[in-house]
């Protein structure tokens, strides 16, 4: 299966063509505006100094985000390019956050520095929800080292436990939200997403099931996957603002284990994948589709060569074949006269 890229490739394209541009034609302007998944948008362009790029993204779930800490967390992760990278503080309108890149200072830099700089840009959004994810997974930490050693199955400490802050990313509205809930020994992750079509649902669950078959054969060490139709789960059933009986809506549950919380690569990885499985999950769901439409027109086509080579050439008004054969000379055959 294909696996959506966590980069922008269009903001790699973009800015690969700014910086490594060839220092003897001149500059030209540059305003291009981006659409991604989730309804974010991207606007790169230039002010009045065209060797300063202007980087801005808008993201639905700004505000949410703004309570875990995003734009600190954005700042400490561009700030190891704090020589050509700076954010502003007056902010694009219609934005949520912008950087101002200065390519003349990229000019002594070594290519490894730029392709860095550009990948660290294309994944924007990326780091922004994973600003809550850091949180939820900082207090994953805290949580282990608080109760180490103790009894986990005592009421008051289950109690406590159960009355955990649930972080809720509403990334595509309120209908659909990412919901992050740390405990001592996991971090449980709830998508919650709708399925406008039926087809859509009957697919979605057997992709789902599939996840858990393959967890079960071999990929013993992969996250708990969970689902549930129209009811949420348990986990976060006082987070869900919006409740309704649609039995298009369903709960994608993912339990993170301390072997996938692991500070490093494990954990980048862990966050770079999960927060972007409703799209990698629609996304297949709709490939599955135009599949099976290929191979469906495929077949009728196959089946009407059939009928069309079964068919006789000539009929007449009632329907039967009419015998057009004829003799060298043109003459027309009658098998009615002797």
């Amino acid at each position: 299966m294909l696996q959506i890229d966590k980069s922008n490739l269009l903001i790699k394209k973009t800015l690969n063509e700014r910086v490594f541009a060839n220092p003897e034609a001149q500059l030209k302007s540059l305003d291009r505006i981006i659409s991604d998944f989730d309804f974010t948008n991207y606007h790169v362009s230039t002010l009045d100094d065209r060797q300063l790029v202007l980087v801005s993204v808008y993201l639905q779930c700004w505000n949410d985000l703004k309570t875990y800490g995003v734009e600190a967390y954005l700042k400490s992760k561009y700030e190891k390019f704090s020589e050509v990278l700076s954010p502003v503080d007056d902010v694009e309108p219609g934005y949520n956050f912008s950087l101002v890149l200065d390519t003349s200072s990229l000019n002594s830099k070594q290519n490894e520095f730029k392709d860095e700089l550009i990948e660290e840009l294309s994944l924007l959004k990326r780091h922004a929800i994973a600003s809550a994810f850091e949180k939820a997974f900082s207090r994953y930490d805290q949580l282990a080292q608080q109760f180490e050693g103790q009894d986990t199955y005592a009421e008051e400490i289950r109690a406590e436990l159960k009355n955990e802050e649930v972080l809720v990313i509403k990334y595509r509205g309120e209908d659909e939200c990412i919901y992050v809930k740390p405990s001592f020994d996991r971090v449980t992750v709830v998508f919650s997403t709708v399925f406008k079509d039926e087809t859509d649902k009957i697919f979605g669950k057997v992709f789902l099931q599939e996840f858990v078959d393959a967890r079960k054969r071999s990929v013993q060490t992969a996250p708990q996957v969970m689902f549930t139709q129209r009811d949420p789960p348990l986990d976060i059933k006082n987070a869900v603002s919006r409740r309704n009986d649609d039995d298009n809506k369903g709960y994608v549950t993912f339990v993170l284990f301390p072997r996938h919380l692991r500070k490093g690569e494990r954990r980048d990885n862990c966050i770079s994948y999960i927060q972007f499985f409703r799209n990698y999950f629609h996304y297949h769901i709709k490939c599955a589709k135009a599949y099976m439409h290929t191979r469906m027109r495929h077949r009728v086509r196959e089946f009407l060569k059939v009928l069309n080579r079964a068919k006789p050439e000539n009929v007449d008004d009632d329907g039967k074949a009419i015998d057009n054969r004829k003799t060298a000379s043109g003459r027309k055959l009658d098998f009615g006269k002797v």
